[in-house]
């Protein structure tokens, strides 16, 4: 039973590189036999080859190597006939479907299955990351031998944009464009070859998927025929070029889809573009009449004043339809009034809206204060005794839950108020900058007004102009009899101009004496400006000597209170005594009236009742608002109670009047 090694690429009979390739210098002779149609030898005799050393355990001393291509089918399938083998190709396909494996030509031995374990020869499947296995390629003028699989893969360039052109060097000098031609064409189509007298050369393919299939070629070793010669071999190097036509072509290719590009994003903007207007109608008698009837209805007034906009800017007024454009301005004009009554009636409807809210809020927060009342009713200690720690804890954090959302109420209805009084505040004061500004702007509209009228005069006198020439133009054709006539008429259209002229000098006249006024306007208000920034000054300096003089008084005040200490620490006397004839009967009431004058201090206009409470109420949860009136009560020198607001809205403020008390005491 013979044992057969198969490998993937022929056993090369050479080695190109070495100086005895053929082994004529050999004393041993050659390795391996030739095959007749090399050494042209009788085909009928064949001769052994040598044991190599390691191999004797292998092969018998009668066994034939094997040199049969791999590309040739028939010659294949003949050799797995000898072998009782169904003819199987590489990747285990049969290359004969029709084959009998009972035609086997050694007898006596039962075919051999190719997927029998041990045998090896279907090959395992090739993993994706092993690099592919170069063989051999035969041309007619040249042979091309792969490059060692163990070196690294050849350095190439970085790729540039579009390229169709590759540079392959290391040619053998004796080389030809028709040898390169013949290498080059199984890649692709070649427009162009560009060979230098030096062993490279430039190639040009039609397509850019052609240039990959040529670097393929890259580390191959090139020989001419059957020599031997330095001049007729060379190891190819292949890689990418950068030629200015193949830049062209891709910049030509990027232009192209550039532009399609946009058209394909100019037809999607079109899709999604919404549709224009209806076009407006020209004018015509009857549609104006048909406008004029729209105008007078409210549901399409604004289709109308939008088609009245139109003819009036396409420049259909002329003496013929002055009449109608005027009686469409006219109906246009009455929607003036109901426009104004809409306005009125929303603002009424939102301050209506205003006072519903309010009153909802008062009242929610009413509802508050009555459940925080039942809250606080349950925890003395006459009903709290009762209940078990649970619903203890329960009623303390309900409690305190109520009380923070009602703070939040308070909050926002005293900003309502707040805002309200900050209004009526605006408007009852006028500050007479603005008054400068409204007296500059009604002057400013009033020189808008006069340039819009003299523009008109101008227009007007062009207009008169343009028709005396006209009739300068006609009178020469004219007969002799109208000329009469005709000199009335210039006479009179000089009046006109004259008159024209007048008022259109008058004009100019005003025109300066209001940019004169204008002036003065201006100067008398960077005059108020000036005199508003010195009282800022002086008020920021009175400012701070009022401070000044506010801390040399503490300081006069803790001395006077260190006196005050002393001698009452050497009398003996009791601070009772000295408390029981004020007004303010313990230090609670003294926090609170100070906490009560900061806070009043900070609200010049005064504050009711309520909104102190709840300020008190933040700091202390037990202070009510009777015990807090009746202590503002007792002071009459340092709160004052005023009544605020007419009619409905009519309400109680006090107010920090400590500083006038204390002059009066």
């Amino acid at each position: 039973m013979f044992l057969v090694q198969f490998t993937g690429l022929n056993q090369l009979p050479f080695d190109p590189a070495s100086s005895e390739s053929l082994g004529l210098g050999s004393p041993a002779g050659p390795r391996v036999s030739n095959s007749p149609a090399e050494d042209g030898s009788d085909p009928g005799k064949r001769q052994r080859s040598s044991i190599p050393p390691d191999g004797g355990g292998n092969l018998s001393l009668d066994s034939i190597p094997m040199g049969l291509p791999m590309s040739d089918p028939s010659a294949w399938a003949t050799a797995m006939n000898n072998l009782g083998m169904a003819p199987m190709g590489m990747t285990g396909q049969p290359l004969l479907p029709d084959f009998d494996p009972a035609l086997g030509m050694m007898t006596g031995i039962p075919p051999i299955n190719p997927m029998m374990p041990g045998l090896g020869i279907v090959p395992p499947p090739i993993p994706p990351d092993m690099p592919a296995v170069k063989e051999i390629i035969h041309c007619k003028s040249c042979t091309l031998f792969p490059p060692n699989p163990h070196l690294p893969p050849p350095a190439t360039r970085e790729r540039p944009p579009g390229c169709k052109t590759v540079f392959v060097g290391g040619l053998p000098e004796n080389g030809t464009e028709q040898i390169i031609m013949e290498v080059f064409e199984q890649c692709g189509e070649v427009i162009a070859i560009r060979k230098s007298k030096k062993n490279f050369c430039h190639i040009r393919f039609a397509e850019e998927f052609m240039v990959d299939k040529a670097l393929y070629l890259s580390g191959y070793r090139i020989r001419l025929g059957s020599s031997t010669d330095k001049k007729d071999t060379g190891r190819l190097h292949v890689d990418f070029a950068q030629a200015r036509d193949d830049l062209y072509e891709w910049e030509c290719k990027q232009r192209m889809l550039a532009r399609e590009e946009r058209h394909r994003r100019r037809l999607a903007e079109e899709r999604f573009r919404p549709p224009s207007p209806p076009p407006v109608v020209h004018y015509s008698d009857h549609e104006c009449s048909v406008v004029a009837e729209k105008l007078k209805d409210d549901t399409k007034f604004l289709e109308a004043i939008q088609t009245l906009l139109t003819w009036i800017e396409r420049g259909e007024v002329n003496r013929r339809t002055a009449n109608n454009f005027y009686s469409m301005i006219q109906s246009a004009n009455s929607h003036i009034r109901r426009l104004v009554n809409e306005k009125a009636a929303h603002e009424k409807e939102m301050e209506e809206a205003k006072e519903k809210f309010k009153l909802a809020l008062s009242g929610i927060l009413v509802q508050f204060e009555q459940i925080v009342a039942v809250y606080h009713s349950a925890s003395k200690q006459k009903a709290w005794d009762h209940f078990t720690k649970a619903q203890r804890k329960n009623i303390s954090v309900w409690c305190k839950q109520a009380e923070e959302i009602r703070n939040i109420h308070n909050d926002e209805l005293m900003g309502i108020r707040r805002e309200e009084e900050m209004e009526m505040s605006d408007e009852e004061i006028e500050d007479p900058s603005e008054m400068k500004e409204t007296e500059e702007s009604a002057l400013v509209s009033q020189v808008e007004a006069l340039k819009e009228e003299n523009d008109s005069l101008r227009w007007q006198l062009d207009a008169y102009r343009n028709e005396v020439e006209l009739l300068k133009q006609e009178q020469g054709k004219a007969s002799r009899d109208e000329d009469t006539t005709k000199e009335q008429q210039m006479k009179l259209l000089q009046q006109a101009l004259q008159g024209m002229q007048k008022h259109l000098l008058k004009v100019q006249e005003e025109y300066k004496k209001r940019e004169a006024e204008l002036e003065k306007v201006k100067e008398d208000k960077l005059k108020i400006e000036t005199l508003l920034e010195n009282l800022k000054e002086q008020q920021s300096m009175a400012d701070e000597e009022d401070k000044e003089g506010d801390a040399a008084d503490c300081q006069g005040n803790e001395s006077s209170m260190a006196r005050v200490c002393a001698c009452s620490q050497e009398k003996d006397c009791p601070v009772e005594k000295t408390l029981s004839n004020s007004p303010v009967k313990s230090e609670r009431e003294v926090l609170l009236v100070g906490i009560i004058s900061t806070f009043l201090h900070v609200h010049p206009f005064g504050a009711s009742i309520e909104y102190i409470c709840s300020y008190l109420q933040r700091l202390d949860s037990k202070i009510c608002t009777a015990e807090v009136e009746v202590l503002m009560t007792r002071l009459q020198n340092t709160f004052r109670q005023e009544l605020s607001g007419v009619g409905a809205s009519l309400e109680k403020r006090w107010k920090f009047c400590g500083f006038d008390g204390l002059k009066m005491t």
